[in-house]
């Protein structure tokens, strides 16, 4: 979609959400590009906006999102992605996320991750 280079986009037509996401029009990755940049971005600092679609507490130390924000597909893992963050929120949270992505990151016992965006901020809206 040409929209994708304009930040993160609305979530698709459906999707219950009463919460107004945040505008990060000026600074914010959508979900999807945060994927097809991650060779540029890994290791940096990235923003970007979503909602919580699963939340797991204290996991190795850390409470672990997965956050959509409508941009991706599923057929290729581009529309969910794995926030590791010492912040709480629950699914249906309508966030702003920043934190350090990086690539290739192995936690054994086949937990994988292409792109995970790590020790991250979780601002609510």
């Amino acid at each position: 979609s040409s929209k994708l280079n304009e930040g993160a986009k609305a979530l698709p037509q459906g999707t219950e959400s009463k919460t107004k996401m945040p505008n990060l029009t000026t600074s914010g990755f959508s979900v999807e590009q945060l994927f097809t940049q991650s060779n540029t971005l890994s290791g940096k600092q990235v923003t970007f906006r979503g909602k919580v679609v699963k939340f797991n507490a204290g996991i190795m130390g850390k409470n672990w999102l997965h956050v959509q924000d409508g941009s991706g597909a599923a057929k290729s893992k581009t529309h969910d992605i794995t926030v590791t963050t010492n912040s709480n929120a629950a699914v249906g949270d309508a966030v702003v996320i920043k934190g350090t992505l990086v690539t290739d990151k192995d936690f054994g016992a086949g937990y994988r991750y292409a792109v995970i965006i790590e020790n991250a901020s979780v601002t609510k809206n």
